[in-house]
């Protein structure tokens, strides 16, 4: 017997990881589909649709109780959309001169520990650290977010923003593409920037 959509969707949101699995299987092929159209022929050999498509199911299992159902399409509109955010940030990326991200190129000695690093880039800039966020407390605060995060995204941010490897190295040691620890990044700072929340609170705005 198929079930329909809206109740696969309604289950889907309701927390049946079955139920969200088989949805996604019913939208695959058409995913799949569009997003061949959308990847420009100079990106096709840095990356391709299962990269994409790999962090796209996964934000779409932590974030389906999220998703509002607007009737006949809401939900393929709603994938589409999580998975343009990823192209999007793999080709900027991508396109992006080397250079150190905001953690490594920092010379203030406040600054000198990772984590608070960054703590301050997840923050946003024209941040510091307060006299409150001791070496000791940032490590603390992050391992703690770490720790709910999916190993996929917890990983990513240890080997690149903690450790210090490089795109490329950090896509090794994962045995993923580079664009895939693009995406993995930006979306595990997403969730960090959600989970830290009141973690504001330890920073005071440059002058």
């Amino acid at each position: 017997m198929i079930v329909p959509q809206e109740q696969l969707t309604a289950a889907a949101v309701a927390g049946d990881t079955d139920a969200l699995t088989a949805l996604l299987g019913r939208h695959d092929r058409d995913l799949r589909g569009w997003l061949g159209g959308q990847i420009g022929r100079r990106y096709r050999s840095a990356f391709d649709t299962d990269d994409i498509l790999q962090v796209t199911y996964l934000e779409v299992f932590l974030r389906i109780r999220q998703f509002e159902r607007r009737g006949t399409g809401s939900f393929q509109a709603w994938i589409r959309c999580i998975a343009e955010t990823n192209l999007k940030d793999a080709i900027r990326e991508l396109n992006r001169k080397k250079r150190p991200s905001p953690a490594r190129r920092t010379s203030d000695s406040t600054l000198e520990n990772s984590s608070a690093a960054l703590l301050a880039t997840l923050v946003g800039s024209g941040t510091t650290p307060t006299a409150g966020v001791a070496r000791l407390e940032a490590d603390v605060m992050i391992e703690d977010a770490l720790d709910k995060l999916p190993p996929h995204y917890a990983e990513v941010v240890r080997l690149y923003d903690l450790q210090g490897l490089s795109a490329d190295e950090t896509a090794t040691r994962m045995g993923k593409t580079r664009a895939s620890i693009h995406m993995l990044k930006a979306r595990a700072h997403d969730r960090l920037g959600e989970i830290l929340g009141g973690s504001t609170n330890f920073f005071s705005k440059g002058s």
